[in-house]
């Protein structure tokens, strides 16, 4: 006798909350006892598209006990069924799902001894005809958006990721040496605040005067001065889950016969989020949000290497750790030190699940088109072909990740807090000078960007020749001296003949020896300069005889003197004092004349507009050649690829820590035994430190911009105009530039009259210079580090981390305790050349969940106490197994989401919901009346 499978109907599930609308879905199989043998397994298959939940999930359902529901994805199907009763007879299969109805086909299969499933055929009524499948009353096809199986299923299910990080939390009460000193500083108690001062029962009690009025402070600052604190480590685990189809990215309708080819184009880009903000200061922020990332547990690690307000730490395996800084706790319980850290912890990290979920949820954007573009970073290309006679209508709908979050509390350590930066160091010795100590940041170098410059091309530009100097010359003159009668009386004419002397020097005659016969001895003669501009000079030393011809061409004698008439200086007089002309009428004199250069040159005028035209037609080359050098350099260090997270962190670490060297001096004969000794008792791979410059530096990180700054990183000189010995001075640009300039600002307003007097005249027009520090950008470059604007000293290659680190003027570091190490460590801080003892004899303030065995106790023995019970749970093996739990036995619902943190417990759970970049195509019926979805 074959099977026969009855629908029984559906009755309301009875559930009060979100389920509250499910129904629980029954049917009836009865059949011979051959077909229903006891303990066999007997299920119902559904199609894979019904939304139907596990009965397991419904303890309180007595319909549901004894039924399972099963999946297998390699036929797209889901088994809702039982394990047949002892005796056999009618079985009822029950099942959750919502009220939807509609006729589907259903199939029967059953499976004995860990069997695969077989398919057995069934009737619908007795003395029907039986098969493999039958069309029956069904829960229709899912519409709408699904939220997956319920959390409950995925019991045991491994972690596929963790990130580990804590709270840290100072222990008031305890009053360190090392910052009461400092505090004491700055309020002027150092006088009466010597070292000594924190040891004895005067310091235990507060008694000390100096002591007494530092605690007595407003506000106090217990937990500044208090050196040792709490950090509760956490875990945070992620689980994948099932996925299930989102909400519908898109419609196709396709008519009989019809195809459709379908390119989903999936992007994937970096999300920019600018927002401004107008007020009495205006704000522009920028956030680059963190959509590089497909998984929720990739994008908090990203976040927690670059969150600036966590404590960074870095272990032996080189994994960053976040660590959170809340506020002094009064309490030294760690039950309540657990609770408090895990309230920060439970709203830090649903608040950044929330805020990167959200940002993933905006990465994948997938359009639908009939081309393909070629900026797709990934294309798929589908065809849709309706074969059917009727209209088919289909929803694209995105395929959605199910992640679960649980958060762990995995220990509890001592830690040791001291403030590093600058001021002074701890004296070595009584009697010798404190030495200045810096910041840890002063002690890492920067990278220098070595970019070499080329000189600008000037082969276009054609250089005027630069005219020869001007020299006084020698130029050889000729001129002709005749015989003339020498206007007198009774004078005969002169023969040409004879040897003529100068005889009268003021009227310049020459006579032969005879009274009746002269001639004229002076010849006036005006030569010309040999080049415009040149005038003769006036020194007749300089004037050279040569030579003396008759007409005839022979040598004659010629002697004279010479002068120069001061109102024509360009006219000579040759005064003759004796000459013969030969027998001719007369003779051609040449003589040397000494000719000065103009004081200025007219080639040297228009050499010189050449020049400067030249030049600037060079300058102008230069400035746009180092223009566009600059633009380069502005777009090499803005692309230039930070640094791993972790090297940099360990390089810091690296300077906190011989900084804290530096700085304690305990064994100034040996700082290496020094170093030994903390590294025995303090955990140094795991040392925290905390970077806030904008509230550990009181003051400026450089004075305020005036009309002589420079800037904190000026542009370079260009290499054509350096006259440095670097012989790359000019070449290589240090992080960022900058320089400094001034905006203008109007004048203040007048103040207003008094009662009675006239009003004030406006002041006069003038500008006031306000100067800062601006620093450099282009259309083409990254957005400046943060702190450009003022004057922060920044690391090319460093991330925004290590900006802060680089310019903060304190750091806090905090040095958790070896494990079993607790009272050594606490006995070595309450050394006098330590930390000393101030303030652990006072009355410990017992607070609500500690202990009963804290009441009535010192600050000191509390201390002691709550080292003791570190050191026990950190010796128990039972402690370390139950922090490694979550990795043996996998998922464990946590009921209700979230419940008070207990040491070692999981203590928080959410769900996120992250998309994919996979959309499939759902098949859907419309009702033509209703035009709702069936």
């Amino acid at each position: 006798m074959a099977l026969v499978v009855t629908f029984a109907g559906k009755a309301p599930l009875g559930v009060p909350g979100v389920d509250s609308s499910l129904q629980v879905w029954s049917y009836t199989v009865a059949g011979s006892p051959p077909d229903l043998i006891p303990g066999q397994r007997i299920a119902i298959a559904l199609p894979a598209d019904v939304d139907v939940r596990d009965p397991a999930s419904y303890p309180t359902v007595p319909a549901l006990r004894g039924m399972f529901l099963e999946r297998s994805a390699a036929i797209s199907r889901q088994y809702a069924g039982r394990t047949i009763a002892p005796g056999g007879g009618q079985q009822t299969i029950a099942f959750v799902a919502p009220p939807g109805q509609a006729d589907r086909e259903l199939f029967v299969v059953t499976a004995q001894g860990g069997r695969p499933w077989a398919v057995q055929p069934f009737a619908t009524a007795a003395g029907g005809t039986p098969d493999n499948v039958q069309t029956m009353a069904s829960p229709a096809r899912a519409s709408g958006t699904g939220s997956g199986r319920p959390v409950g299923e995925f019991a045991g299910t491994l972690p596929y990721a963790s990130e580990v990080f804590g709270v840290y939390q100072p222990l008031a009460g305890w009053f360190g040496n090392d910052a009461s000193l400092r505090v004491a500083t700055a309020l002027g108690l150092e006088p009466r605040m010597e070292r000594a001062a924190f040891a004895g029962d005067a310091a235990r009690d507060l008694t000390h005067p100096a002591l007494a009025e530092l605690a007595a402070q407003d506000p106090p600052t217990d937990g500044i001065l208090s050196p040792v604190g709490l950090v509760n480590l956490f875990r945070q685990y992620f689980f994948e889950f099932d996925t299930f189809l989102g909400p519908p990215a898109g419609h196709l309708w396709l008519s009989p016969g019809g195809t459709v080819e379908v390119v989903e184009t999936s992007t994937r880009r970096t999300l920019v989020e600018r927002t401004a903000e107008q007020s009495e200061e205006s704000t522009r922020r920028s956030e680059e949000s963190l959509t590089s990332q497909d998984d929720v547990a990739d994008a908090v690690k990203e976040e927690n290497a670059n969150d600036t307000k966590l404590g960074a730490s870095v272990s032996a395996g080189g994994k960053f750790a976040g660590i959170y800084h809340a506020d002094a706790s009064a309490s030294f319980s760690t039950e309540n030190t657990t609770k408090r850290s895990s309230e920060e912890t439970h709203k830090h990290t649903r608040t950044q699940s929330s805020k990167v979920s959200s940002e993933i949820k905006r990465n994948f954007r997938t359009t639908f088109k009939t081309v393909t573009e070629t900026t797709d970073t990934t294309s798929r290309r589908y065809v849709v072909q309706n074969t059917t006679s009727k209209l088919l209508n289909y929803e694209l709908r995105r395929k959605m990740r199910k992640v679960g979050v649980q958060v762990q509390h995995i220990g509890t350590q001592l830690s040791w807090q001291v403030f590093l930066g600058a001021g002074t160091a701890r004296p070595p010795a009584p009697g010798v000078p404190p030495r200045a100590v810096v910041a840890p940041g002063r002690l890492l170098g920067l990278g220098e960007l070595v970019h070499v410059v080329p000189a600008p091309d000037l082969t276009s530009l054609r250089e005027p020749v630069k005219p020869p100097r001007l020299e006084r010359k020698e130029v050889n003159y000729t001129c002709v001296f005749n015989i003339q009668m020498f206007p007198i009386a009774n004078n005969n004419p002169p023969h040409n003949d004879a040897f003529w002397s100068r005889i009268d020097e003021n009227t310049g005659r020459m006579g032969r020896g005879e009274e009746d016969e002269y001639i004229v001895g002076n010849l006036q003669v005006k030569p010309s300069p040999p080049a415009p501009g040149y005038t003769l000079d006036p020194n007749t030393a300089l004037i050279r005889f040569i030579s003396c011809k008759s007409a005839n061409g022979s040598d004659t004698a010629f002697d004279a003197h010479y002068s120069i008439d001061g109102t024509d200086p360009a006219a000579i007089t040759i005064k003759c004092d004796h000459v013969s002309f030969g027998g001719t009428g007369a003779v051609t004199l040449v003589h040397s004349l000494t000719w000065n250069p103009p004081n200025v040159d007219p080639a040297q005028r228009e050499y010189d507009a050449a020049k400067k035209l030249y030049d600037e037609q060079v300058a102008e080359l230069q400035r746009k050649a180092y223009g566009e050098a600059v633009r380069t350099r502005l777009g090499l260090v803005s692309g230039i690829r930070p640094r791993p997270a972790a090297e940099l962190r360990e390089e810091e670490r690296q300077a906190v820590f011989a900084s804290l060297i530096k700085q304690l001096r305990l064994i100034p004969s040996d700082p290496h035994l020094e170093s030994e000794i903390i590294r025995q008792i303090f955990d140094v791979d795991q040392m925290l430190y905390f970077v806030a410059p904008d509230f550990w530096r009181p003051d400026y990180v450089s004075d305020p911009a005036g009309p002589d700054t420079s800037g904190r990183y000026p542009v370079p000189q260009p290499v054509w105009t350096t006259t440095a010995a670097d012989p790359l001075a000019g070449e290589t640009v240090l992080s960022w530039y900058s320089h400094t300039g001034f905006d203008k600002t109007p004048p203040s307003a007048p103040p207003p009259p008094a009662p009675g007097e006239p009003p004030t005249p406006p002041p006069t027009p003038t500008q006031q210079k306000e100067w800062r520090v601006n620093y450099l950008i282009t259309e083409g470059t990254q957005p400046a580090p943060m702190g450009s604007s003022l004057g922060w000293l920044i690391q090319a290659d460093g991330d925004e981390r290590r900006n802060e680190f680089l310019n903060a003027a304190w750091v806090k570091a905090v040095l958790p305790v070896r494990p079993r190490h607790e009272l050594e460590a606490l006995a070595w801080l309450a050394k006098a050349n330590v930390e000393g003892e101030a303030g652990l004899g006072r009355p410990y303030p017992w607070q609500t969940g500690d202990p009963e065995e804290y009441r009535g106790k010192k600050v000191g023995e509390v201390l002691t106490l709550l080292a003791k019970e570190l050191e026990a749970k950190n010796r128990d093996l039972t402690v370390t197994l139950a922090t490694e739990k979550v990795f043996e036995t996998g998922f464990d619902p946590l009921d209700g989401g979230f419940r008070p943190a207990l040491p070692y417990q999981v203590f928080d759970q959410w769900i996120e919901v992250l998309p994919t970049d996979q959309v499939v195509a759902v098949e859907v019926e419309y009702d033509p009346k209703t035009g709702q979805q069936l």
